[in-house]
């Protein structure tokens, strides 16, 4: 079973320790700091639709990418219920395709740790760089290595009464691959509990790694904090947050640079 096809459907039951709307002041905060206060905003890597819709809330354009296509369908169930105008796009974040630019680009939930090459990587942040309009901003957290090695190998299970889940958990610190393999045991109709596996891979990128790969791809890198905070990385920083800005782009009206 590929990645989040059953994960989807219990994947939010699961995430209610993840404090979303904290999150999402944090993100709106540095964006109207940067005078972006409404216009469109991609969330990349949007999974069910979570923080997507509270931007979409805080009044923003959006427009949530995703290469499940189980946690878009989760996403869009929200967007039907809530009445909110957001476009939700089937793509690979390897390889996604806009039809414009735009303000800003955030990441949550390390989304970009399933990106496990470097190339893809850079990949990724080149169309990041792409489709930000001048001086646009490109906000994401991402896992380091030091909370991979923390978890290292280890198996981890959670019962509830909507459903329940065995998680084993394997850290290889020379290839920085962390894998799991997740068994998922969630209630049918007749009473009975169907059991759901899937394996998901995440690669440890070093924030030194991520900040190259950025300005390879050709943004600056504004600053990098622990996760979710205004303070700076620190070693056993298990999750940080990326802020990064677009350049090279000319804005209407200015003059090429001089060669």
């Amino acid at each position: 079973m590929e990645a989040y096809e059953g994960l989807a459907r219990v994947y939010d039951l699961f995430q209610d320790n993840v404090d979303y709307e904290s999150w999402c002041t944090y993100l709106t905060e540095l964006l109207r700091e940067e005078g972006i206060e409404d216009g469109l905003v991609l969330d990349l890597g949007c999974g069910t639709g979570t923080m997507t819709g509270l931007l979409a809330r805080a009044g923003y354009d959006m427009i949530g990418v995703d290469h499940s296509e189980e946690m878009l369908q989760e996403a869009f169930s929200k967007k039907q219920e809530s009445g909110l105008d957001i476009l939700y796009l089937l793509q690979d974040m390897e390889g996604f395709e806009l039809y414009g630019t735009v303000r800003a680009v955030v990441s949550v939930c390390d989304s970009l740790n399933y990106v496990t090459e470097e190339e893809g990587l850079r990949q990724v942040f080149r169309l990041v760089n792409n489709y930000l309009d001048p001086g646009g901003l490109f906000i994401f957290d991402m896992n380091m290595p030091c909370k991979y090695e923390q978890i290292g190998s280890r198996t981890i299970a959670e019962d509830r009464e909507e459903a329940s889940f065995i998680w084993e958990n394997t850290y290889d610190p020379e290839e920085q691959i962390n894998e799991y393999a997740l068994a998922l045991f969630v209630p049918r109709e007749d009473g009975l509990y169907e059991r759901l596996e899937e394996y998901h891979y995440q690669k440890a990128y070093p924030a030194e790694k991520v900040t190259q790969l950025l300005t390879e791809a050709g943004l600056t890198v504004e600053a990098v904090y622990d996760a979710y905070t205004r303070d700076p990385a620190r070693p056993d920083s298990g999750r940080l947050t990326f802020i990064a800005r677009e350049k090279g782009k000319s804005l209407p009206g200015s003059k090429p640079a001089e060669e």
